[in-house]
């Protein structure tokens, strides 16, 4: 097959949802499909908009998948066909996350009519599915795909995450997403402001993004007592990454929405149970009080209350850690997570 997929920027974008692509052309390629990546250049929003008036889809695909976060760039575009079926890749809707309603309310409208332009959707999780139909019901064609979580080869062995849990000194906290205000990284350090326990957090995840928003929360690091150690990181490669995750002893991403979470999940294989919000698709990862915890969204009293818990419970710990380790066990591969890919899209095709 000849495949297009369009996204906006580069392939290499780190990200979850970018990882997810990446990884899906990979194994298309060793299918034998020839895959071409067409990238719009990242703009604001009413850039993006203004794309409709200049883009076209390309010619001579047998089908072309759209990264949905390229919605507003494609409305006008998907109503002139070239003769394929044009499939959309859903992360999460830019309207489900945490915003003012009036926002959310534009967004909604501009999603539900780029929802309708295409011709079937591959989704990442249950909750995804179900909010895209909240917005455009539908009896299109569709795939649920859930993200496998091999980036980082073998996990860690249980042996390992015992001997960890059962060290001495302070809990071990790492955060790792890009410094957005949806991540919930403001939300963590508003709970270590009121832990009386020793605690050090790594923070992991890149600045760009959201500026402004980063720098706040560097700023928000002096305000925190002397028994909480905080060190920023930036990006990290998966070699560093992967050290950071072996020395933790518990992942906090306290996101106000995620459309999967496949950082929950990569934590896991090292052992370390998930804290995530209770909103979005981080319950169908987190087993709540068995392999981590769902929180409210930027509720950093109950936070702060898992976390002094967790700091003077080391069996809670030790046996949180065997859960998580057992619940990343259980997730697909992605020969079978992109096999069931290409087979919706043979089947749209044929």
């Amino acid at each position: 097959m000849k495949i297009g997929l369009l996204i906006y920027g580069s392939l290499d974008t780190l990200s979850g949802g970018y990882y997810y692509d990446r990884k899906l052309v990979g194994y298309l390629q060793q299918q034998g499909d020839s895959v071409e990546i067409l990238s719009l250049p990242w703009r604001n929003y009413p850039a993006h908009l203004t794309d409709n008036f200049t883009f076209r889809l390309p010619r001579g695909l047998d089908v072309l998948i759209q990264d949905e976060l390229n919605h507003p760039s494609l409305i006008i575009a998907n109503q002139h066909r070239a003769g394929y079926p044009v499939l959309s890749l859903v992360h999460h809707l830019r309207c489900s996350e945490q915003r003012p309603a009036w926002e959310n309310w534009f967004y909604r409208q501009v999603e539900r009519a780029y929802l309708k332009s295409v011709d079937g959707f591959i989704f990442n999780s249950q909750t995804t599915r179900q909010v895209v139909e909240s917005v455009n019901p539908h009896n299109k064609p569709c795939v649920i795909a859930h993200p496998p979580t091999d980036r980082f080869g073998q996990p860690m062995n249980q042996k390992e995450i015992i001997n960890r849990s059962r060290e001495a000194g302070p809990l071990k906290l790492v955060f790792v997403g890009n410094l957005i205000r949806r991540k919930g990284l403001h939300t963590l350090l508003a709970a270590l402001q009121q832990v009386a326990a020793p605690m050090q957090l790594e923070i992991i995840g890149g600045a760009n993004a959201e500026p402004a928003y980063a720098a706040s929360m560097q700023s928000f690091k002096a305000s925190l007592p002397g028994h909480i150690h905080v060190t920023f990181h930036g990006a990290l490669g998966d070699a560093a990454l992967s050290e950071q995750l072996r020395r933790a002893h518990l992942l906090v991403v306290p996101s106000s929405y995620e459309g999967f979470g496949i950082v929950y999940l990569e934590g896991m294989a090292f052992g370390l149970p998930a804290i995530g919000s209770a909103a979005g698709a981080a319950p169908e990862i987190i087993t709540d009080g068995q392999d981590g915890y769902l929180i409210p969204p930027d509720d950093s009293a109950y936070l702060a209350h898992l976390l002094g818990q967790i700091a003077v419970d080391r069996a809670l710990l030790e046996t949180l850690s065997i859960h998580a380790l057992a619940r990343y066990q259980r997730q697909p591969r992605w020969p079978e997570t992109a096999g069931r890919i290409r087979q919706f899209i043979l089947e749209q095709t044929a």
